[in-house]
């Protein structure tokens, strides 16, 4: 079986380089009854930047379903759960830290006054997106 498949994929590379990626109709292969078609890969447009280090920052996506609130933080709990009142509405909801400020191992104390994103769907449960200074 190993060789049959070594001897196949021998087969397919040199009718590939035979035809040296030619896209057309009439490139198909047969192998033993089965039709193979040429795989051509798709590539990115001209202007385009795919690699990572010359890329600049990119811009934070604005979410519409978001409601964003200031609150203070009255208490910490485990595994990086607080829960936040509110200052508007004095409602204390309980809040988790964003991906972005666990990242940068941002500290959140008892008493910091932080930015915190609620969720539409449950309004006792939040995330905490920024920590203000002072």
């Amino acid at each position: 079986m190993r060789c049959f498949l070594l001897r196949l994929l021998a087969l397919v590379a040199s009718l590939y380089a035979a035809q040296a990626f030619s896209p057309s109709p009439s490139s198909a292969v047969s192998v033993q009854g089965r039709r193979w078609a040429p795989v051509m890969m798709a590539r990115a447009p001209e202007g385009s930047n795919n690699n990572k280090k010359g890329a600049g920052p990119r811009p934070r996506k604005a979410k519409d379903d978001v409601i964003e609130l200031e609150g203070r933080v009255t208490e910490s709990l485990p595994n990086a759960m607080f829960r936040v009142e509110l200052q508007p509405t004095n409602s204390i909801v309980l809040a988790t830290i964003s991906g972005k400020i666990r990242k940068n191992f941002v500290k959140i104390l008892v008493g910091d006054t932080v930015k915190v994103e609620l969720s539409p769907y449950d309004l006792t449960r939040g995330r905490i997106t920024f920590r203000n200074r002072g």
